[in-house]
């Protein structure tokens, strides 16, 4: 019988990384990566149990940041870039829930496509 040798997987470890933040209307999803854009990990409002429209809050995007957060202090993170994409409710709170898990978040850059001519833009919707 062979004796299986048990190595202890170790994590790399970052000082600095990027959070990506895409804030719809409906949903926030934050994701953790390295230096060079790999994914390390990520987090949502569905993954932590807010369901329907509790989705599109601001307090769900923080739930999901902070739960980030904690997993990029795992990967040895002390600060991070922040990239913003999109126009939901959760934008400027999330931002504050990385920061207050301890997270130095050293620029915040917005990188929403925005059109410049283009294709003719949907009609305004009426209430």
């Amino acid at each position: 019988m062979a004796i299986k040798s048990s190595k202890k997987r170790t994590r790399k470890q970052f000082e600095t990384g990027q959070v990506h933040i895409k804030a719809n209307y409906n949903n926030t999803i934050v994701t953790l990566t390295d230096p060079a854009g790999n994914v390390l990990a990520w987090s949502s409002p569905g993954a932590n149990n807010f369901k329907g429209a509790r989705q599109s809050t601001p307090y769900a995007g923080q739930v999901s940041a902070e739960v980030v957060a904690e997993k990029a202090q795992a990967f040895g993170m002390k600060s991070v870039e922040v990239y913003v994409k999109g126009m939901g409710p959760g934008r400027d709170q999330t931002i504050r829930g990385l920061m207050n898990k301890g997270l130095d978040v050293a620029s915040i850059a917005d990188v929403t496509r925005v059109p410049h001519g283009g294709c003719r833009a949907e009609r305004q919707r009426r209430n």
